[in-house]
């Protein structure tokens, strides 16, 4: 019987073991079909959460934004849509928008603490840079200057492609120069020249970068002379009698005497021919 049945077409065998496990069957289907509909339930709902907190975002930021108020208050509200909607994309962004503020307003150790929790949390986010960035400032504004240096360094070394790097080694090359080591800031403000020529930050750099080499001639790159060559000699010149036209010339080196004009080529002026010596005829022979 078995044999028979192995012996049968694939539509027929599949459809004699629904017959046997018809309600087996049924309830996989139900389970496949409940599973798709909360997992798009979930999606859609994670859509609507990412909406109601860019919204919430939004709100939030006016009024701080527009200057309708002033003083303290962005933080907190920048905090509570981070509470709100944690795990979404704009929970993120306030807690950083929130550690920038307490940063403008003065209160560093809050907002140093704010960007250190980002870095925990947040590491792997295009936008720990910007946290990095915070920690050092945080750090130079409370006048910790070595840990500042070693932070912008941190950043400078490790994290050359990030947006925000230009800006550390700006700061860091400041720094460099107010510790009076021009030898060590002048390539950083060169580097950010080179790396945005046009841009306002690339411009600031470069007109430091010339305040240095005028301050420090010394760091100045100096011309750069072609080793192993010999001054070469001109070649020696064939006699010219004085009393033989010179040939004339464009190039006028003692400045004494008016060029010819390239636009009026009879201005040149005419060469006087020598008198005929006296052994020379004054007159045809008489036939």
């Amino acid at each position: 019987m078995d044999s028979d049945a192995a012996q049968l077409p694939l539509s027929d065998r599949l459809l004699a073991w629904f017959e046997t496990n018809k309600k087996l069957a049924l309830w996989g289907a139900v389970v496949i079909v409940a599973g798709g509909l909360i997992i798009g339930f979930l999606v859609w709902r994670k859509g609507e959460r990412e909406i109601e907190a860019g919204e919430a975002l939004s709100a939030a930021s006016v009024p701080y934004s527009s200057g309708m108020v002033h003083g303290g208050g962005a933080a907190e509200a920048y905090l509570k849509v981070a509470n709100e909607y944690s795990g979404t994309k704009s929970a993120i962004r306030a807690k950083l928008l929130a550690a920038e503020d307490y940063f403008s307003q003065g209160k560093f150790d809050q907002a140093r603490s704010l960007f250190e929790q980002f870095r925990r949390e947040h590491g792997d986010n295009p936008l720990a840079g910007q946290a990095l960035l915070g920690i050092a400032a945080c750090l130079e504004a409370q006048a910790k200057i070595p840990e500042a240096t070693v932070a912008y360094k941190d950043m400078v070394e490790h994290r050359p492609n990030d947006s925000t790097t230009p800006q550390a080694k700006f700061a860091l090359a400041n720094l460099y120069e107010t510790q009076n080591k021009p030898e060590q800031a002048l390539p950083l403000f060169e580097d950010i020249v080179r790396a945005d020529p046009y841009g306002s930050l690339g411009s600031e750099a470069g007109i430091r970068a010339e305040e240095i080499k005028q301050k420090h001639p010394n760091l100045a790159p100096s011309p750069v002379t072609p080793m192993n060559m010999t001054p070469t000699m001109p070649a020696s010149q064939p006699f010219i009698s004085s009393n033989a036209p010179r040939p004339m010339t464009t190039s006028n080196p003692t400045g004494l005497l008016p060029r010819p004009s390239p636009t009026a080529p009879n201005s040149a002026p005419a060469i006087r021919q020598l008198p005929p010596t006296s052994n020379a005829p004054t007159s045809a022979p008489k036939q």
